[in-house]
């Protein structure tokens, strides 16, 4: 020990199991451990045994050697945890050497002193655990090992980094363990705030704007002036025809803009308003909300899609000046080769639709067929100038390209009217609900400014979800998805407007057509079945949280489920997810068409175009392999030249992919049961 003795820098002392633990360190370094234990003498304390330590073993050496080390040292550190009383006998001990000058006191960590390391910690670095402080370094390690026993599983990437972050950010062990057990701590939860932002825009005069004198009269009675982003529309060419698309966040007033475009022109005779829309749920509400408003100036009527079975036996006037309709149910329309008459407007409402796998093609064919059809009616009738496109959408990765895409003027206005906080937190599957019942309850015991009580939304992931979080709440609340019939939905939105319910569960499916002024939205889930959601839906979800005439701000609450998937398919876990949709940038909108799309969308383009076909798939948003489908439609004998066979119209009639049809027409060769091809249909769906 002769050598290391000639360079000791630092002898740090630790009471354990009545001896002192000491750790000797050069540079920072440890060179060994040993045991040092006193006895009483006439003198005062004194060595009374002195062990050098390896591993579990020790090595005896002679007491006098310890006083050897001290007197060498630069410095002798005692452990604050060392109790009272060994800390005085320590200083007695060292005193009766005169090497009292050179001990001190220090703070150190609990679990580095236990294990034989010196740790020194600071007012800056400590991290309290229970009654004592630990080092930076010990707390990971039990952050880790908490979040094994709580049984929550792995935690990821960058989840992990932020709870590593918040803790050493309050520098509090214990209140991140409650965080993880669903105790809600709004200083840690809360991940950032959205503010509230106001573009300068000079309102225009409703009194100013010189409609039909039907609409006119309707608006002035309702408004003074304009908001923001419906002025940006009338001045840059709104009521001149122009097409736009309306980029604006939730509540801004952006559904008004196509409302006062298509009413207007219909009641000065230039042709009906299209209203799209991608639900059911949602055609619904419009359809309601349309002849509430306008009724007495329009008649309206609805067209949602049709099954894949038989036409959906709504009861649709072609002939209506306002038609609101899915996507599908007008895309319908034009398969079957029904005459729409005039078309003075289309709006198409949540045009980022067009980015989504299923459901994109379809809305970006719709668009192409429909322009189609109102371009070769202009080219008949002198008297007929064809229709005004606007576009709606609330989030849209790139505005400037999608707007070109389409031919149309971005009117684009980046306000939030209020505030919105959101919040990360995490917890299993049934403590989310627990969560989720706080959530609701403090929300809705709170009033805002303008008196209204704070409302919840919930989106999960299923049906069934819905129905199980409803019944645990202690207050009032009901589910909301599109198995509800009609009825149903729409009792919840009238006991919502009126605040007669707490909060809604509704699907991650529903997102879209949710309408509701609710202050707080709550994530039970990030999944949409077994997808999980872009940063896209997410933001368009999340923005439904706070309305400025009803709230002071939006509260979002994500409830993350460490190491979570819902399905085996899903390659990252739901906190992994979490912070890639908090952070992320919004997701181009573009369509993309494989194989199946690019055949259902050159068949129905064929239907409705005939040998117009190509420069129907060319002017559409996505790259269409127009040769290839072509090839592939002929093979399978859905087409005869440019016209479809009789099976061809069944299969675009009916929305149906090649592989849906051959396993009907196998089914019927065979005399299968009806609901045997659906379930086969189905199956096949879910394996692809």
């Amino acid at each position: 020990m002769s050598k290391q003795v000639q360079q000791v820098e630092t002898i740090f002392c630790h009471e354990t199991g009545g001896d002192y633990l000491l750790v000797v360190q050069r540079d920072g370094k440890r060179l060994f451990r040993a045991k040092l234990g006193l006895s009483e003498t006439s003198a005062g304390p004194r060595p009374a045994k002195f062990r050098l330590k390896d591993g579990s073993s020790e090595e005896p050496r002679q007491p006098d050697e310890f006083i050897e080390l001290a007197r060498r040292a630069k410095r002798i550190r005692i452990s604050e945890q060392t109790s009272r009383e060994g800390r005085q006998e320590l200083t007695e001990m060292l005193s009766g050497y005169q090497l009292a000058d050179k001990a001190k006191t220090v703070r150190t960590c609990r679990y580095c002193a236990s294990a034989g390391r010196y740790s020194p910690i600071t007012t800056e670095t400590a991290v309290k655990d229970d009654a004592d402080w630990i080092c930076q370094d010990c707390a990971r390690r039990e952050l880790e090992r908490q979040l094994s026993y709580s049984g929550g599983g792995e935690v990821t990437g960058a989840a992990k980094d932020r709870l590593e972050d918040l803790m050493l950010e309050v520098q509090d062990l214990d209140r991140i363990v409650n965080l993880l057990q669903g105790r809600l701590d709004p200083d840690l939860t809360k991940f950032d705030t959205i503010s509230a932002t106001t573009d300068e825009v000079d309102p225009v005069r409703v009194d100013s704007l010189n409609l039909h004198p039907g609409l006119q009269g309707l608006l002035e009675d309702r408004f003074e002036t304009l908001l923001p982003v419906q002025s940006l529309a009338v001045e840059n060419g709104l009521f001149d025809g122009e097409d736009q698309m309306v980029v604006s966040a939730t509540a801004t007033g952006k559904t008004l803009v196509g409302e006062m475009a298509g009413i207007n022109r219909v009641l000065n005779g230039k042709g009906k308003m299209l209203f799209l829309v991608p639900l059911v749920a949602l055609a619904n509400q419009k359809h309601e909300d349309f002849k509430a408003e306008y009724g007495d100036l329009v008649d309206v009527s609805i067209r949602v899609g049709a099954s894949r079975i038989a036409d959906s036996g709504n009861q649709f006037d072609p002939n209506a000046d306002v038609i609101v309709g899915t996507y599908e149910g007008i895309d319908h329309a034009l398969r079957t080769g029904k005459d729409m008459g005039d078309i003075g407007t289309v709006v198409i409402d949540e045009v980022h639709t067009l980015k989504e796998e299923e459901r994109g093609h379809r809305l970006d064919g719709l668009i192409s067929r429909l322009k189609h059809t109102c371009e070769q009616r202009a080219q008949r009738r002198d008297d007929y100038q064809g229709a005004q496109w606007v576009y709606l959408s609330a989030t849209v990765g790139n505005p400037e390209h999608l707007a070109g895409a389409l031919e149309s003027t971005l009117i684009e206005f980046e306000e939030r009217p209020v505030p919105i906080e959101r919040h990360v937190t995490f917890a299993d599957g049934q403590e989310k609900v627990r969560v989720a019942n706080k959530l609701v309850k403090r929300e809705f015991d709170t009033e805002s400014s303008k008196g209204y009580r704070g409302q919840t939304i919930i989106f999960t992931n299923s049906r069934r979800r819905c129905h199980e979080i409803s019944r645990k709440l202690e207050y009032s609340s009901a589910p909301y998805h599109a198995g509800l019939d009609y009825k149903r939905r729409k009792t919840v939105e009238r006991q919502f407007g009126n605040q007669e319910l707490s909060a809604v569960v509704t699907t991650a499916a529903l997102a879209a057509g949710v309408d509701f002024p609710a202050s707080q939205v709550v994530f039970d889930s990030l999944a949409m079945g077994i997808e999980w959601l872009s940063v896209q839906e997410f933001h368009q979800m999340l923005g439904r949280a706070g309305r400025p005439d009803y709230h002071d701000k939006g509260t979002v609450y994500v409830l993350v489920e460490p190491d979570c998937a819902y399905h085996n398919s899903m390659e990252m876990s739901e906190d992994e997810v979490a912070f890639t949709l908090l952070k992320g940038e919004m997701e181009s909108v573009m369509t993309h068409y494989d194989e199946r799309a690019a055949i259902e969308e050159t068949l129905a383009n064929i239907t409705v175009g005939g040998k117009a076909a190509k420069a129907l798939n060319d002017r559409m948003l996505g790259d269409v392999p127009t040769k290839h489908a072509i090839g592939k439609l002929l093979q399978y004998e859905f087409i005869d030249g440019f016209e479809p066979t009789p099976l061809g119209r069944v299969v675009t009639e009916h929305f149906l992919a090649p592989d849906e049809a051959f396993t009907l027409l196998d089914g019927i060769r065979k005399d299968a049961a009806p609901a045997e091809l659906v379930a086969d249909i189905e199956l096949r769906d879910a394996e692809l």
